[in-house]
C-alpha cells in the first residue's frame, strides 16, 4: 500500500484540562485529525516521559498514565486505550541506531501524548507508540533522532510531539486571561520566526535555542521545548512549516503548535 507523507506536528499541549474542555487549541487539534491523512500509526513523543535513557513503548495495549495531581475525578477516569505497535516500537529501535534504545513494557500513554490525541483520534483507533526524551543528552541529540525518524512519514506513521515552548510554572498568573510575559512573547516569537530555517543542523537557531535572552525564564528545564526538536528534525529539505494555532496563556505558557508537511 502506497501511503502518502504524513505530516509531523508539535502540539503546546498545555493544561490537562484540555481534555475535558472544549477551547481555540483543542478545536484545532480535532481539526487537525479530521483533515490529515489518516496514518496506519503514531509515534508519539512527549515532554512527560523525559529520563535518563533512550526508550520507546512496545506493549501490545498500553495504559493510560493520569501523571498529573489536584483535578476533577472526570479527568482521572478518562482512558485512550489506542492499541500498540510492538513491531513499530522494534523498527523505530532499529532506526535510531546506532543509540542503544530500550523497548519498554511499562510505560504506556502519559498525558502530553493521549491529551492530545484523545482529540484528535477521539475513537483511539490507532496503534501508538511513545518515544522518550533521553534527559542526558544536548539539544542537538534530539534533533538528529527527529531526522531519523523522517522515514517513517513515508510509510504512514505520523509523528506527534507534544510539550510547550514555553513552560514556566513558577511564572504563572492564576489571574485566567492575562498579558504574558514580555521575556515569554519574545522568545515564543523567536521560535516562529526560525521554524522554517535550513542549514547546518549544528547552527540550527532552534537547536541553539538557549542563546535567546529570553530562554532561560522561558524554559527553566528543558523537556517541555525539546519534543519540537523531534518533528524539526524530521523536516525534509524545502517542505513547508505552518503554525495551526498560537496563543500565550496564563502568563508563562505558550500553546504554540507546529506542523511540518
Amino acid at each position: 500500500m502506497t501511503y502518502p507523507l504524513m505530516p509531523a506536528l508539535f502540539l503546546g499541549h498545555g493544561s490537562p484540562m484540555n481534555v475535558l474542555e472544549e477551547n481555540a487549541f483543542t478545536d484545532v487539534w480535532r481539526k487537525l485529525g479530521e483533515t490529515l491523512p489518516r496514518p496506519k500509526a503514531i509515534v508519539a513523543v512527549s515532554a512527560h516521559w523525559y529520563g535518563p535513557e533512550t526508550a520507546v513503548t512496545a506493549m501490545a495495549q498500553p495504559r493510560t498514565i493520569h501523571d498529573f495531581g489536584a483535578f476533577p475525578q472526570a479527568l482521572f477516569d478518562t482512558r485512550y486505550p489506542a492499541p500498540g505497535a510492538p513491531e513499530l516500537a522494534g523498527q523505530i529501535a532499529a532506526a535510531l541506531s546506532p543509540v542503544d534504545v530500550r523497548l519498554d513494557q511499562h510505560w504506556g500513554f502519559d498525558h502530553g501524548s493521549w491529551g492530545v490525541l484523545i482529540k484528535m483520534y477521539p475513537e483511539a483507533d490507532i496503534p501508538v507508540v511513545q518515544l522518550s526524551v533521553d534527559s542526558r543528552k544536548p539539544p542537538a541529540y534530539h534533533f538528529a533522532l527527529g531526522r531519523k525518524l523522517t522515514a517513517l512519514r513515508e510509510q504512514g506513521i505520523m509523528i506527534v510531539a507534544s510539550g510547550n515552548v514555553v513552560h514556566n510554572l513558577r511564572k504563572i498568573s492564576w489571574q485566567g486571561n492575562t498579558e504574558p510575559y514580555t521575556w515569554a512573547r519574545s522568545f515564543n516569537q523567536y521560535v516562529r520566526d526560525n521554524l522554517a530555517w535550513q542549514g547546518r543542523a549544528e547552527a540550527h537557531p532552534l537547536v541553539n535555542f538557549m542563546q535567546h535572552e529570553g530562554a532561560a525564564l522561558s524554559n527553566p528545564t528543558p523537556e517541555h521545548y525539546l519534543p519540537l526538536l523531534y518533528v524539526l528534525g524530521a523536516r525534509r529539505k524545502d517542505e513547508a512549516v505552518s503554525v495551526p494555532v498560537d496563543g500565550l496563556v496564563m502568563g508563562s505558557i505558550s500553546m504554540l503548535s507546529v506542523q511540518v508537511g
